[in-house]
């Protein structure tokens, strides 16, 4: 097989997947003034961080833990058995408010904006005209007449500020000086009754709270990228305050274990929780990730791609879905994956076959003793209990040069502390939320 030639067909994407293999190709970031650093920025590099990537426009923390003293798993063990923060200033907060903002958000996002209290958060998705999911951010309505976008990774302010130029709603559409962290993992809540009080205990699942941490004014949310017990401190006027916060946490968390640690990829897959640009995109429709649920069957009102995922969901359910591959999880063979994958491995159906698809979010999983991950594969290959062979750079392969074999299966991998809207829905028997 030729390295660096994506053989996956890929006809009904216009820009396609970069499938070239590279491998880790070691490179210093270069620390500049055209990409943003946050108001954490300094603080997370005292607490050792030692690389980073490029999130929002913005230098985003992804590794405290050197490989040599334990890595990405040795983060894992503070986050599954004590507390861990995180330093996600790079989840940019794009405020829609003034009197038309819940209309204006009920256009740009699938779900029904309608149906969401003030001091609530919902996970949603927003679609170009195509359907295809533009970000997938954790909405919060703060007041009435206000929204948060918590966004993950793209320029979102840009497509919503664009959009109201046609439509000229009644409302201010701008980024904010609010900058979250998270606080993740078993004793998050003990963390949170030290330092705002028994009330953090009361927040529901998604609800929203407005409080102070050290003096600072902030809203907590009980959300976050992992399956496990956790929180969001979203802080206001960030740029002021982000020392005073960042060390009243620290101070708070000694007694708990705390640690500051990466975004936990290795959990949050284990959660079935996707990435926006690794596991999906602009040119994903809902339906192939595991999404179809965000597209509701009872909002009368228009939004944004609704034709066009209606059509698709007519469709999927006519045994012809409009796209060839879709979103698995998969169990597979190999030695442990203990870090971030530099490309999107490919995968056969056949030991000795050409690609036909590709690995997205692998990792190993210390509860299962099994790597896992989700990938892209055809359609009819996507039934639970599907065999597939994946190739495994050298560091993993059982055998050099040797695909690795992989099953299908259900997704999330592990249950969840703290279970997602789509874990739900299958419990209760649904297939849309509202």
């Amino acid at each position: 097989m030729h390295h660096n030639v994506p053989s996956v067909d890929q006809r009904d994407r216009t820009v396609p997947i970069n499938l070239r293999q590279s491998g880790p190709t070691p490179v210093e970031m270069q620390i500049d003034t055209r990409v943003r650093k946050s108001p954490y920025w300094q603080l997370s590099h005292q607490a050792g961080c030692w690389r980073a990537q490029v999130y929002n426009r913005m230098y985003h923390p992804r590794g405290y833990i050197r490989p040599e003293d334990g890595g990405m798993m040795a983060e894992y063990e503070a986050l599954v058995r004590h507390v861990t923060m995180w330093n996600v200033a790079v989840e940019r907060q794009i405020q829609v408010k003034g009197p038309d903002a819940e209309a204006f958000v009920n256009f740009v996002i699938t779900r029904d904006a309608t149906k969401i209290p003030a001091m609530r958060a919902r996970y949603v998705i927003l679609c170009n005209e195509a359907g295809g999911i533009l970000n997938d951010p954790v909405l919060l309505r703060v007041a009435e007449d206000e929204f948060w976008f918590s966004l993950s990774d793209s320029d979102l302010w840009l497509w919503l500020q664009g959009v109201n130029v046609g439509k000229r709603f009644n409302v201010s559409i701008a980024e904010i000086d609010v900058s979250p962290v998270q606080i993740q993992g078993p004793k998050s809540v003990d963390l949170m009754v030290d330092l705002i009080g028994q009330a953090a205990t009361e927040i529901p699942s998604y609800g929203l709270l407005a409080s102070s941490v050290g003096g600072c004014e902030v809203i907590v949310s009980q959300t976050g990228f992992t399956g496990e017990k956790g929180y969001e401190i979203y802080l206001r006027d960030a740029t002021l305050h982000a020392e005073q916060l960042w060390n009243a946490v620290l101070e708070a968390g000694k007694p708990h274990n705390l640690m500051v640690v990466a975004p936990a990829h290795h959990r949050r897959i284990a959660a079935g929780i996707l990435s926006w640009g690794q596991d999906m995109d602009a040119e994903t429709l809902p339906f192939q990730v595991n999404l179809g649920y965000q597209i509701p069957r009872q909002k009368t009102a228009d939004y944004i791609g609704k034709e066009a995922l209606e059509a698709a969901r007519a469709a999927v359910e006519a045994g012809s879905p409009p796209y060839t591959h879709t979103l698995v999880g998969m169990k597979l063979g190999g030695q442990p994956i203990d870090d971030y994958a530099p490309d999107f491995w490919l995968i056969s159906a056949a030991q000795d076959g050409d690609p036909i698809g590709y690995v997205t979010s692998p990792w190993f999983s210390p509860e299962l003793g099994t790597n896992i991950a989700m990938g892209f594969v055809p359609t009819d290959l996507a039934a639970i209990g599907t065999k597939l062979w994946v190739h495994l750079p050298e560091p993993y392969a059982s055998e050099p040069g040797r695909p690795v074999s992989a099953d299908v299966v259900e997704m999330p991998f592990r249950e969840s502390v703290n279970p997602n809207q789509r874990e739900l829905l299958k419990v209760r028997g649904m297939d849309a939320a509202v």
